[in-house]
C-alpha cells in the first residue's frame, strides 16, 4: 500500500515517476526507495519528505519551525497509529480524537495544506470508505476535511471517490 501511495505522491508533486521502490519488514509494510547513487531511504515519512524536497515544494513540509514540527508529528502519527492493525474500537476512538482535533481546523496543520494532509488522507481512505453515511455524519469534521482533500487536484488519483451525502433524503415533515 505504501509503495502505491508514494507513486501517487510523486505524480501529485509533478515528479516523473521512475523511482525504484521495494518493501521490507514483517508483511513487507515498510517502503524502501533505492536511489541512483546506491543509497536507500527507508520509511514512508522519510521517503515522502525526500520527494517533496526533490520536487522543490518545501512549503508542504511547513513554513515555520513550529509548522514543520506539527507536520512531522502527523507523519509520525500516520506511521505509528494509523498504519497499525487496529480493532474496530481503536479505530472508533482514533476517529473520535481526529474529529475533535479537526473541529477548528481546515487542515491538519492549521490553514495550510501540507504533506500531513496528503499522507493522512491516503491512510484514512480505506477507513472512511468503509463507514456508513450515518457514521460519516457522526465524524463531521473528519468528513469535511476528507471530502475537501479528495477534491484537491492530483491527490485522489487511483483511489475511488468517497461519497458524502449532505442533503437529507427524508424529513419528518409530512
Amino acid at each position: 500500500m505504501a509503495v502505491l501511495e508514494l507513486t501517487s505522491l510523486e505524480k501529485s508533486l509533478g515528479l516523473r515517476t521512475g523511482h525504484k521502490y521495494s518493501a521490507q519488514g514483517d508483511r513487507d509494510t515498510i517502503p524502501v526507495l533505492q536511489s541512483n547513487d546506491g543509497a536507500s531511504l527507508v520509511g514512508l515519512a522519510t521517503i515522502a519528505a525526500h520527494l517533496v524536497k526533490q520536487a522543490k515544494k518545501e512549503q508542504l513540509l511547513g513554513s515555520s519551525a513550529e509548522e514543520k514540527a506539527v507536520v512531522h508529528q502527523w507523519l509520525e502519527y500516520r506511521v505509528t497509529r494509523l498504519d497499525r492493525p487496529s480493532s474496530k474500537e481503536e479505530i472508533r476512538l482514533m476517529l473520535k480524537d481526529l474529529n475533535q482535533y479537526l473541529e477548528d481546523k481546515v487542515f491538519f496543520v492549521g490553514i495550510h495544506f501540507t504533506l500531513a494532509d496528503i499522507l493522512m488522507y491516503y491512510g484514512l481512505h480505506p477507513i472512511i470508505a468503509d463507514l456508513s453515511i450515518q457514521e460519516k455524519e457522526k465524524y463531521e469534521n473528519i468528513s469535511r476535511w476528507f471530502c475537501h482533500i479528495q477534491h484537491y487536484p492530483g491527490i485522489r488519483q487511483h483511489l475511488p471517490a468517497v461519497v458524502f451525502i449532505k442533503n437529507r433524503l427524508y424529513t419528518n415533515v409530512h
